[in-house]
């Protein structure tokens, strides 16, 4: 089974599969993680690089062709990627929402650990980011895919992480939802 975590930013993904994905004992993938070596790669911070990626596609192919081969070729294993559940289609498919002025908040508290982001001393321009980085996502992936990720359809859990008292707690649910999922597969 391949779990693939999507959501929006600031919702948890990749806290939360990492702490899913050591409960199980399986691997953890960071489609996240690679875009953020890319970037710093190019001498880039993450937004420009999806600035780029609007009008160039060369990237995403890469990652693209990554979550592919890994959907492929490997099993039992946790990947955290806005489009993992369109690439990984035979996985157990999770979305984490969260209002934006939280995920805000929780990039605030958590920019030590983000070297490829100049993040903002503010909440309202953390905030921003945040709805101009979705809107940057939406163009991109309508363009290159004619996906609408953040349609709750796609996915098989979608929890709103807002409220959740903690990325345990998102990972608790997750992995209690899982049992189901196994026994309709």
């Amino acid at each position: 089974m391949v779990i693939t975590i999507s959501g929006v930013p600031g919702s948890g993904k990749t806290s939360v599969g990492k702490i899913v994905a050591q409960k199980l004992g399986w691997p953890f993938y960071s489609v996240g993680a690679l875009s953020t070596e890319i970037a710093l790669k190019r001498g880039l911070t993450l937004d420009e690089l999806h600035a780029i990626d609007e009008h160039d596609s060369t990237t995403d192919n890469y990652l693209d062709a990554y979550q592919t081969e890994l959907g492929r070729n490997q099993d039992n294993f946790v990947i955290e990627g806005r489009l993992s559940w369109h690439f990984i289609p035979k996985s157990f498919k999770i979305f984490l929402d969260c209002d934006t002025k939280e995920a805000a908040r929780r990039t605030l508290i958590s920019k030590v650990d983000r070297p490829d982001e100049k993040i903002p001393p503010d909440l309202a321009t953390i905030e921003q980011g945040i709805v101009d980085r979705l809107a940057s996502d939406d163009r991109r992936y309508k363009k290159y895919y004619d996906l609408d990720y953040l349609d709750k359809k796609n996915y098989d859990l979608v929890l709103d992480t807002t409220d959740l008292k903690g990325v345990g707690a998102v990972a608790k649910a997750i992995i209690q939802a899982l049992p189901e999922v196994i026994q309709h597969r």
